[in-house]
């Protein structure tokens, strides 16, 4: 199983993935876990590539995505899920402001405009839900598609 956690820079997607995969691991689950910003170039080739080279395996991907096309290229690897969160263009320039290593403010307004919204099988708006609720959403809905797929 593939999942991949997409949205703005700033709407929590490390803080989900991190947790999430915490909790996983926790129950059992084994999942690999990459961030975009793992890689210097070429992030979503580079992790297309660990991802095909490693068939069978169970994996959480945490990166903007902003384009559809890089989403879909990880639904066409395999049983792929995409999480869409999402939060309002102010709360990610603060959270963006709050990192250790900021993004520049134009690359956030950038990315945030150019955002092509996913037709994703979970969106979360982390404006509203705090990260242990939205680990706890995808914690069922991860549980949900391991049945699906065993069956």
């Amino acid at each position: 199983m593939i999942v991949v956690l997409c949205g703005p820079p700033g709407s929590g997607k490390t803080t989900v993935a991190t947790r999430l995969w915490d909790r996983l691991a926790a129950a059992g689950h084994s999942f690999e876990l990459l961030h975009s910003d793992d890689f210097s170039r070429r992030p979503y080739d580079r992790m297309s590539e660990r991802v095909a080279d490693a068939p069978g395996s169970n994996w959480l991907l945490d990166g903007t995505f902003y384009r559809r096309e890089w989403r879909e290229r990880f639904r066409d690897l395999g049983d792929a899920k995409v999480v869409y969160l999402a939060a309002d263009l102010e709360t990610c320039l603060r959270r963006n402001e709050e990192r250790a290593e900021p993004i520049d403010e134009r690359g956030v307004r950038a990315i945030y405009r150019r955002f092509e919204e996913p037709d994703a099988d979970v969106t979360i708006d982390t404006d509203e839900v705090s990260p242990e609720r939205a680990v706890d959403r995808l914690c069922r809905a991860i549980g949900r598609w391991l049945v699906e797929e065993s069956e």
